[in-house]
């Protein structure tokens, strides 16, 4: 009997659950979205919410299309140089910068020519006495009767005076024999102005007596050498052989070279 009753308990679960619903469910009371006619898998996707985008379809969307542009093929030829512009205005002077450094000495440069001969000018005279001079009562400008050296006849003979032609710096000198007893009162002169004085004093000696001097001279003054008037005994010593006075200048520098 157990072996019986057996089969008939397996079979009543599928008799029970096989059954057909008694009434069929209308259209109008189904869920939304269940047709009657889809057929879905228990592994399709869920529906999203009404008017969203799927999944699947957002996966997929359409890419943005740009348009890209070749410049280089747009680009035209070179144009021509365009004018000048009008220079601006000058800035602001800026600060003296600092001194630069001392450069090295350079290389000894290479002698130049020789300068042209006749741009050097000169002047000198020397000029010599043989007779004595007495003093009168007038001054005089000691005379000379002998030449050693006159450059160009710069020191007139009939004058005793020398001319200057060559504006610049001289040196003069004068020697002369004193006389014993009498006394010795000259001047060297520089137009009508007294430069230096040469003198001596009465002496039972004679001797001789030297005067230097240099002058700054323009064209045309004079040097000569007087000797004072009758006032005192004044002399000057020679013997006709010998030359005892002497009268010498010429030019140092000249004021344009």
């Amino acid at each position: 009997m157990f072996a019986l009753g057996l089969p008939c308990l397996l079979l009543f679960p599928l008799l029970v659950g096989s059954a057909p619903p008694s009434e069929k469910t209308p259209l109008s009371d189904r869920p939304p979205g269940n047709s009657p006619t889809t057929c879905r898998r228990c592994c399709d996707p869920r529906e999203t919410v009404e008017g969203a985008p799927s999944p699947m379809t957002a996966a997929y969307k359409m890419p943005e299309v740009r348009p890209y542009i070749n410049i280089t093929i747009l680009k035209g030829d070179k144009g021509d140089k365009g004018d000048r512009g009008t220079p601006g205005k000058a800035g602001k002077e800026g600060p003296l910068g600092p001194r630069g450094y001392i450069g090295s000495k350079g290389f000894k440069g290479q002698m130049g020519a020789p300068g042209d001969p006749c741009k050097h000018q000169y002047s000198a005279f020397s000029v010599g006495r043989k007779k004595a001079l007495h003093s009168v009562e007038y001054y005089q400008s000691l005379l000379f009767d002998t030449v050693f050296v006159n450059l160009y006849e710069h020191f007139n003979m009939f004058k005793g005076k020398f001319y200057c032609y060559i504006p610049g710096i001289y040196f003069f000198n004068v020697n002369i024999h004193t006389w014993n007893f009498k006394e010795t009162y000259m001047h060297i002169m520089h137009n009508d102005k007294e430069k230096v004085i040469l003198y001596a004093q009465p002496s039972d000696r004679s001797i001789m007596q030297s005067q230097s001097i240099m002058l700054d001279l323009e064209q045309n003054d004079e040097v000569w050498v007087r000797l004072y008037k009758r006032e005192r005994e004044n002399a000057v010593y020679s013997d006709d052989v010998d030359i005892y006075i002497t009268f010498n200048g010429y030019l140092i520098k000249p004021s344009v070279e």
